[in-house]
């Protein structure tokens, strides 16, 4: 009880602080002046960025305990409904973590340390630029990630009632590519994030990470992409007698 409380609340604090960068700030930010957008880096930023990424390491933790807590998940749990939608949420989510330290709060105390040292009266850094650009493209991916996963993490109890009253199963051969898709799809997004796939710049891969309206609407793809991918894995059991 207590961990769930926990994972909520700062779940709820990590996503919406995400989507207040996303959303508001980044926006926001391009209409600035240069020199308030300099100070707003170098005053604002740091104090949102605490609290983001402490959140997000809250969130991750909690919900390692959960699934730690749970007896059912053993054995032939991920081979259920509710055991795939977990996966999937589990596995975007813990890719969000990862990103939200090892690549945002680096590449964004790079950009604050310089918006700092102009404010300082010096020169700006010539890498800030190259990690804000590194920073954003790994936020709007979170922010991608975040819709799906908030579905399967949320559906997950749900999807566990309404598997056991209709009797839906997942075939063998479904399973196994539910498991395949969500991994590779989970990767290829990453690795686009990363500049594994055609660099840092502007190119068509990154085009959906280029807005937040563009990013919100692959992230729905995302979803739909997967949901209809469970769908089409389950089978209805027969019956008894």
């Amino acid at each position: 009880m207590g961990s769930r409380w926990i994972h909520l609340l700062a779940g709820i604090t990590w996503i919406g602080l995400l989507y207040y960068f996303n959303f508001v700030q980044t926006p926001a930010f391009a209409g600035f002046e240069a020199g308030s957008r300099t100070e707003a880096t170098a005053k604002l930023v740091p104090r949102a960025l605490w609290w983001f990424r402490w959140a997000a390491a809250l969130t991750f933790l909690t919900g390692v305990m959960i699934l730690g807590f749970q007896q059912q998940m053993k054995g032939a749990y991920f081979k259920t409904l509710p055991g795939m939608s977990i996966f999937a949420g589990a596995l975007m989510a813990t890719v969000m973590f990862l990103n939200v330290w090892l690549v945002i709060w680096p590449n964004q105390k790079i950009a604050i340390a310089s918006a700092q040292k102009v404010m300082g009266g010096g020169e700006a850094d010539p890498a800030a630029a190259g990690a804000a650009r590194r920073g954003l493209l790994a936020s709007r991916t979170n922010t991608l990630f975040s819709i799906p996963v908030m579905f399967f993490m949320v559906g997950t109890s749900h999807f566990a009632a309404v598997s056991d009253h209709l009797k839906i199963l997942p075939s063998n051969s479904g399973k196994a590519v539910w498991y395949v898709v969500v991994g590779v799809l989970t990767l290829l997004i990453e690795a686009n994030a990363l500049g594994l796939l055609g660099g840092m710049g502007p190119g068509p891969t990154r085009k959906p990470l280029e807005s937040h309206k563009a990013t919100i609407m692959a992230g729905f793809v995302l979803w739909a992409v997967l949901f209809a991918l469970m769908l089409g894995c389950f089978y209805t059991s027969p019956p008894n007698g």
